[in-house]
């Protein structure tokens, strides 16, 4: 596998061994184009990874190497783990760490360079059963009525509304919202648009009106000139729009409207989610749109509004009413 030209600590995130360095590199490259994962999933790999590995530079007692790492036992994953409760690193944070670590030790083994069978007892630790937080529906609704009259110029606040109207009428993630192009952008009549998603996965999802009259106003108002190639939402500079803007605006809104710390731009895409399966929506087209691999992660929606989900059992089931 090519390996880059140069050794950058941002592509490490670890001062390594040759040989380790060599396998650090290798499986970025393995991540990037043969599992395509995006730059923040990488980003947040090498982050974890890095973490594991100054924790057994001090374990150890100087930098490890490929030895060392066919030679660890349970106890040392467990004191790593031990090390990061007591950082007060959370449970959910540390069952995806070692689910990374687990991760790049499987490739190492299915390219034959570090076997070590000592993960495979390991237990991950138990997570809280989570459920999505989202907005009522008039909370969203008055978020994104709202959003517009926040920004200094009109037009970062039709921009605003259009990135958050992405979000709730068609269950994007505000990743891919951001990362449409102008070419993408939706079109009067227009009923569906491709996204990318996790893996560079492609769906389709539906456009309402609401959505699509969001991005006009946007793109009539942007005082920039948008190449088809380049992208549909951009910050001041006339660059990309980066997430935390959109966060910072969300943020902004809820302030304003009262809404919990769990008013995200990302409670936005629940709320499409758990809005749809409270009307009736079918949890199989639900997780087609949201893009979800697994119906496991769909089937989460199904905690969030049991009241609502009764009340459409008794308008439709026709033994409900006797």
């Amino acid at each position: 596998m090519a390996r880059p030209a140069r050794i950058s600590p941002k592509v490490l995130g670890f001062p390594a061994k040759p040989g380790l360095k060599a396998a650090l590199l290798d499986w970025q490259a393995w991540l990037e184009h043969e599992r395509r994962a995006s730059p923040h999933t990488r980003a947040a790999y090498r982050r974890d990874l890095t973490q594991f590995l100054e924790f057994l530079s001090g374990h150890l007692g100087a930098l490890p190497d490929l030895n060392d790492l066919a030679d660890l036992r349970t106890t040392d994953f467990r004191a790593w783990l031990a090390r990061r409760a007591e950082q007060g690193i959370g449970r959910a944070s540390r069952a995806r760490g070692l689910s990374v670590v687990r991760g790049f030790f499987r490739w190492m083994a299915r390219a034959g360079v570090v076997e070590n069978p000592a993960l495979g007892v390991l237990r991950t630790p138990k997570l809280p059963h989570s459920v999505p937080k989202a907005l009522a529906i008039d909370e969203a609704r008055e978020t994104l009525s709202l959003v517009q009259g926040l920004a200094r110029d009109p037009w970062a606040g039709k921009r605003d509304t259009a990135v958050l109207a992405l979000l709730y009428g068609c269950g994007l993630r505000i990743g891919e919202a951001l990362s449409l192009n102008r070419g993408e952008a939706p079109a009067p009549g227009q009923e569906a648009m491709s996204v990318t998603g996790k893996g560079n996965k492609q769906r389709y999802v539906p456009l309402l009106p609401a959505v699509i009259e969001a991005v006009r106003d946007y793109l009539a108002a942007c005082p920039f000139i948008l190449p088809p190639e380049g992208p549909l939402f951009v910050g001041a500079r006339g660059k990309r729009l980066g997430a935390r803007r959109v966060q910072a605006r969300m943020a902004e809104a809820r302030a304003a409207l009262g809404l919990p710390a769990t008013a995200t731009p990302h409670a936005l895409r629940h709320s499409f989610a758990t809005h749809l399966l409270a009307g009736g929506g079918d949890l199989r087209a639900i997780q087609e749109l949201l893009g979800h691999a697994s119906l496991s992660t769909t089937q989460r929606y199904t905690d969030v509004d049991a009241a609502g989900l009764l009340s459409v059992y008794d308008r439709a089931h026709p033994r409900a009413r006797r």
